[in-house]
C-alpha cells in the first residue's frame, strides 16, 4: 500500500529502502537498494552502517522512529505514539484519517508532505515484476500439471485481530466446489505454512513455497484470486489480478485491496456467508 508514495518518492531523487527481507524480492524490478531489516538493534546497526540520508518512516510506531534516531538518521514521519520528539520533522495525521481515508491515501499523503508536492491517488498500484518471477511462475505452475486458466486460493492469513482469527473457513469447500465446476484450483502457501494450507484447501493443488515476486507473478496470471485480509490480498491488488476479498473481523474502508478489480465480501460485524462468498467469486469468473 506505499507503492504510489514510492513511485512519488523516486520520481524526486534516488530511492533506498530497509524493511522486512522480503522487500528485496518484492521489489526486484526496481533499481532500488534495500537494505534488509531484523530485530531492533541488528536493524540499527544495518541503517547505522547506511550512507546517512534524510529518511522517511512509513512505519507509525515508537520503536521504528527511535531505531532510526540511534541509527543517527533525521527522520520524518506522522506524529504517531508520542515520538514527535524522536523524529527531524513530526507531521501532522491527515484530517482525513479520523474519517475513511484509505491507508494507500494516507502513506501517498505523507510521501507528499515531506516532498512539498502535491499528488494524485492512483486507481491502481501497478507493482512491477522482473521477467525472472515471470518465468519462474510460469515454470512452477506447468511443473505442477496446472494449464494457463487456475484460480488461487489464499487461505492463511497472519495474525489476530482483537484475538479473532483473521482467516475464513470456507477454503475447503470453495475449493472443491471450484474444482466440480471444471476449474484448477491453486494455492500458494507462505513461508512455513504448507501443512496449513495443505489443511485448508485439501482439494487444491498445493504449489511449493516460493519468494514474493514470484508469487506476484503467479496471482498476476490467474483468472482470480481470493484471499482474507492478509498480505496475499494486497499483492494481488498491486498486480491487477481479479481478487475477491473476504472480510469478517477488520474493518475494510481503510484496509481494502487498492484497485479497480477487486471485490470485496464480509465486513467488520461478521464473516459472510458461504453462498455469499461462492456467488461473488463465480460472479467474478464469469
Amino acid at each position: 500500500m506505499c507503492l504510489p508514495a514510492l513511485h512519488l518518492l523516486a520520481a524526486h531523487g534516488p530511492l533506498q529502502l530497509a524493511g522486512k527481507g522480503w522487500a528485496r524480492s518484492l521489489f526486484s524490478a526496481y533499481d532500488w537498494p534495500v537494505i534488509p531489516l531484523g530485530g531492533f538493534w541488528t536493524g540499527w546497526r544495518a541503517l547505522h552502517a547506511a550512507a546517512p540520508a534524510p529518511a522517511l518512516l512509513f512505519t507509525n510506531s515508537l520503536g521504528s522512529a527511535l531505531q532510526v534516531r540511534l541509527a543517527g538518521l533525521a527522520a520524518s514521519g506522522y506524529a504517531t505514539e508520542a515520538r514527535a520528539a524522536l523524529l527531524a520533522r513530526a507531521l501532522p495525521l491527515p484530517a482525513a484519517w479520523a474519517g475513511t481515508l484509505h491507508t494507500v491515501e494516507y502513506y501517498l499523503a505523507l510521501a507528499a508532505a515531506h516532498l512539498g508536492v502535491q499528488a494524485e491517488v492512483p486507481a491502481r498500484l501497478s507493482l512491477r515484476l522482473p521477467a525472472q518471477a515471470l518465468e519462474r511462475a510460469h515454470a512452477t505452475r506447468v511443473a505442477a500439471g496446472a494449464g494457463a486458466h487456475y484460480v488461487v486460493l489464499c487461505p492463511a492469513a497472519v495474525g489476530r485481530h482483537r484475538g479473532q482469527v483473521k482467516a475464513w473457513s470456507g477454503f475447503g469447500a470453495l475449493a472443491r466446489d471450484l474444482k466440480a465446476r471444471g476449474h484448477t484450483v491453486l494455492a500458494c502457501p507462505g513461508p512455513g505454512e504448507t501443512a496449513a494450507v495443505r489443511a485448508a484447501t485439501p482439494a487444491a493443488i498445493v504449489l511449493p513455497e516460493m519468494d514474493v515476486a514470484i508469487f506476484a507473478a503467479l496471482l498476476q496470471g490467474s483468472r482470480l484470486v481470493v484471499a482474507n485480509d492478509s498480505g496475499a490480498g494486497h499483492v494481488a491488488a498491486a498486480v491487477d489480478a481479479p481478487l475477491v476479498s473476504v472480510f469478517g473481523v477488520t474493518d475494510p474502508t481503510k484496509t481494502r485491496p487498492w484497485g479497480p478489480r477487486a471485490r470485496l465480501v464480509g465486513s467488520a460485524q461478521g464473516w459472510p456467508s458461504y453462498d455469499a462468498v461462492l456467488s461473488e467469486v463465480l460472479a467474478a469468473l464469469a
